[in-house]
């Protein structure tokens, strides 16, 4: 079955492409200013800073992972599916057993990569005056004028959270290289 993105329904296929092309091509900034300051001009419903910023980073990440899936998902030769319609093996369990195990050393990678660059887009939040590590170094820093200082430390934070996250993704490809090993 392919991607919603490439999907014989053609209105859910244009929806699927919309939001990509849409989310992906504003800058998160941009998307994080449209979500809280737009939509209640528009007379949409009226959006807290937090959620605001959440709900533009989940937007935006998820419109990027959709391709990350896609790619994976696309990597695995067709005649993988075809073997496994012909033995009449349906959608859910195709995709569990042959699918997603063979697909995840590629969608892993991109995948640490999204999530790396979440942590660390979400700095931008910090213009809704959202109480976040960028927005505390700055609050902090300006009565005593140790900018340079808080900025420091609020960056050193980042790296190790980031460096947390690269173990993570390490540890992850190399097990979903072992199940992939161990299926063969």
């Amino acid at each position: 079955m392919p991607p919603l993105r490439n999907c014989p329904n053609g209105f859910a296929s244009a929806i699927a492409r919309f939001y990509t092309s849409f989310f992906r091509g504003l800058p998160l900034l941009m998307q994080v200013y449209l979500i809280y300051l737009g939509l209640p001009q528009l007379g949409c419903v009226i959006i807290n800073a937090v959620p605001s910023g959440v709900l533009a980073l989940s937007l935006c990440v998820g419109a990027y992972m959709t391709e990350v899936f896609r790619s994976g998902i696309q990597s695995i030769d067709r005649g993988h599916w075809e073997a496994f319609r012909s033995m009449s093996f349906g959608f859910g369990l195709t995709m569990r057993r042959i699918i997603l195990p063979q697909g995840l050393p590629v969608i892993i990678p991109p995948t640490g990569n999204m999530f790396i660059g979440m942590l660390k887009d979400s700095s931008l939040v910090s213009v809704l005056r959202v109480w976040e590590l960028t927005f505390l170094a700055r609050t902090i820093g300006q009565p005593t004028f140790h900018h340079m200082e808080m900025l420091i430390t609020a960056s050193l934070i980042y790296w190790m959270m980031s460096a947390c996250l690269e173990v993570g993704q390490s540890r992850l490809e190399l097990h979903s290289e072992g199940v992939r090993c161990d299926d063969r």
